[in-house]
């Protein structure tokens, strides 16, 4: 056998090393897909967490016609009280809000603030309660209490899910190499709006009476 031929890896060895590139090439590619997907992985699971915060702040907003219903059967004097729900309640279901809400400052900012106007509305017309002792002992109203402060929980705990969803999202679009990524990938990612603080935001409103 001629010395050059004795010197040539074996048709074993030369098939085990392409076995070794094909799976580097391969596990190379799937890294990078990996990457790729992610961007669009976060936004999806930020715009699905904003979707349950909507769905949690209409549940409220369902609630509150029946709970100003039952409230003026027993106080109708409180007009100017049920009247500022009404109209705070009416002003937060007209902001228009989709998926582009989230990443437009101005339309978020003035979601939030409807529904912190609407709060305050609900609030007060709350406080009002403890005057009427019958109202307190209401079989309907003690319902709604129950659902309204089942409700505000949800919207708690919404909230709490979209700014940690919003928090990875944005991380992954700022920095490297989410940020290449979007750039070269996704060029209309840009980053979302989150809730700034309120006061006593870190709590669900209590609605015991």
């Amino acid at each position: 056998m001629p010395l050059g031929a004795a010197l040539l890896p074996s048709p074993f060895v030369l098939g085990r090393v392409r076995a070794a590139f094909v799976a580097l090439a391969l596990a190379t590619v799937l890294t990078g897909c990996g990457a790729i997907n992610r961007v669009p992985t976060l936004e999806e699971q930020a715009k699905s967490s904003w979707s349950e915060v909507q769905n949690q702040y209409q549940r409220r907003a369902d609630l509150i016609p029946n709970l100003v219903e039952t409230v003026k059967g027993y106080a109708q004097q409180e007009k100017d009280v049920l009247v500022g729900v009404t109209e705070a309640r009416a002003k937060a279901s007209s902001v228009k809000v989709d998926a582009s809400t989230v990443s437009d400052p101005q339309k978020f900012k003035e979601f939030q603030d409807a529904q912190n106007q609407l709060s305050g509305a609900l609030g007060r017309l709350l406080v009002t309660v403890e005057r009427y002792p019958d109202l307190k002992s209401n079989q309907n109203f003690l319902a709604l209490q129950s659902q309204l402060e089942g409700t505000e929980n949800r919207i708690s705990v919404a909230r709490r899910d979209y700014i940690g969803a919003v928090q990875a999202y944005n991380t992954e679009v700022r920095t490297i190499p989410g940020r290449w990524i979007a750039a070269w990938f996704y060029p209309d990612a840009k980053p979302m709006e989150t809730f700034t603080a309120t006061p006593n935001s870190e709590r669900p409103p209590s609605v015991k009476f």
